[in-house]
């Protein structure tokens, strides 16, 4: 049952991203041609988002599905590793016009060239977690 309600919220997560024109290659590319701030925005209010849940997390004790308690460690101070892995990130999301997180959903909207990019995302992904151990972590 508990997996019913990952796939409704997944699918209302697709529609929301879909319906906010979030998927879409246009909006990213005037994005990053700064012609635009309709992804600005949405970024701004997932982060804002972000940082209230996390506040209300960790100040009022809330548990998880299970009833265990959610721990949220604190980061380290920021350093070059953030500014790097940031700079491939972007790269790769303005090379592709996609950011990971709506490659999904793209595909179940018949957008079938995104199996490349699911393809790179998953080669990157396995290259990661051979060289991880050999990174300065």
């Amino acid at each position: 049952m508990k997996v019913l309600k990952y796939i409704i919220v997944g699918f209302v997560f697709g529609i929301v991203l879909t319906k906010s024109e979030a998927v879409s290659w246009y909006r990213i590319y005037e994005m990053f041609q700064f012609q635009s701030f309709h992804m600005y925005g949405i970024i701004s209010v997932a982060i804002l988002t972000g940082i209230v849940g996390i506040q209300l997390i960790k100040r009022n004790d809330i548990k998880d599905i299970d009833g265990a308690p959610i721990e949220i460690p604190n980061k380290e101070n920021g350093n070059y590793r953030y500014w790097i892995g940031g700079i491939i990130f972007g790269l790769g999301w303005g090379l592709v016009g996609s950011c990971p997180g709506p490659i999904f959903i793209l595909l179940g909207a018949g957008f079938y060239s995104i199996i490349v990019v699911l393809a790179g995302a998953m080669i990157g992904t396995f290259i990661y977690g051979v060289v991880r151990d050999k990174l300065p972590h």
